[in-house]
């Protein structure tokens, strides 16, 4: 193995960055990069340097491969900070992960009851009525336009439906479709089986069940379960790959430092002599 290590001027003074390139094995020409804290400390990944320095400082910029401040996402981030100090009020993060989905109070009419002494009055509840509330069509279309983004910020790849899903509603995408079923999969327990009407096509809405996702109807076969049981099985394969390359690499490099040691160890043996 081949190691560099210098001091990284992005990082507090005393950080030093240390690049190791592996000569010999499979991963022969791949390198690693290593950080060193001024106590000796070594941080493997991104994220561990982060929670280590807190908020002494902020690393949304900074590029662990190469140990520099990204210019392009820094000017970002401080526009951002910008409009964020100009526009929005201080105070507690809104934590709350509701969707937003808006309930208007009942408008129909109700059942009323004249309650008197007389023994034959009876009184006339519905009680479908008191807990189905009216519900904003639609509303999937205040999801469209967001993103998800890694702790890198970077961009999420989007999910790709399979071609038997299809959209209802008037400019429904394979965005607002992907975030209508995963909707309808976080807040109800019963079965997700798409709009079964047929004239919900004619007019959405009018015909609309808000209870399921803006999809016509679809029905899982089990030939969509194999290629679904096929697709874990190959992520898990290669997952259990990259682990046993990550191990080899890792045991290798102690045995590296281990030998650096003793041929340290040697000579100072023979100086003393």
């Amino acid at each position: 193995m081949e190691r560099k290590r210098w001091e990284c001027s992005a990082l507090p003074k005393g950080w030093k960055r240390e690049e190791v390139t592996r000569k010999s094995g499979l991963s022969a020409g791949k390198s690693d990069v290593y950080y060193f804290s001024p106590t000796g400390k070594k941080f493997r990944s991104k994220p561990q340097l982060a929670r280590y320095l807190g908020n002494s400082m902020d690393l949304s910029s900074f590029d662990f491969r190469t140990g520099k401040m990204l210019m392009s996402k820094l000017n970002k981030n401080r526009q951002r900070l910008r409009y964020d100090n100009n526009n929005q009020n201080k105070g507690k993060p809104d934590l709350n992960t509701s969707l937003p989905v808006r309930q208007t109070a009942s408008i129909f009419k109700q059942p009323v009851t004249k309650v008197t002494n007389h023994p034959s009055n009876k009184v006339k509840t519905d009680p479908q009525k008191a807990i189905d509330q009216p519900r904003q069509l639609f509303w999937e279309k205040k999801l469209s336009g967001l993103n998800a983004f890694d702790i890198a910020e970077e961009l999420v790849k989007t999910m790709d439906l399979p071609k038997g899903l299809q959209g209802v509603g008037p400019g429904c995408t394979d965005k607002t479709l992907l975030s209508a079923i995963a909707s309808a999969l976080h807040t109800s327990a019963a079965p997700i089986t798409g709009q079964l009407s047929a004239a919900v096509e004619k007019n959405p809405g009018v015909w609309l069940n808000t209870s399921q996702p803006l999809c016509k109807a679809f029905i899982v076969t089990d030939e969509d379960i194999r290629k679904q049981e096929e697709l874990v099985y190959s992520v898990r394969k290669r997952l259990e790959e990259a682990l046993m390359a990550d191990m080899l690499a890792h045991v290798e490099e102690a045995s590296s430092d281990g030998d650096t040691k003793e041929e340290g160890n040697d000579n100072d043996d023979m100086e003393a002599v």
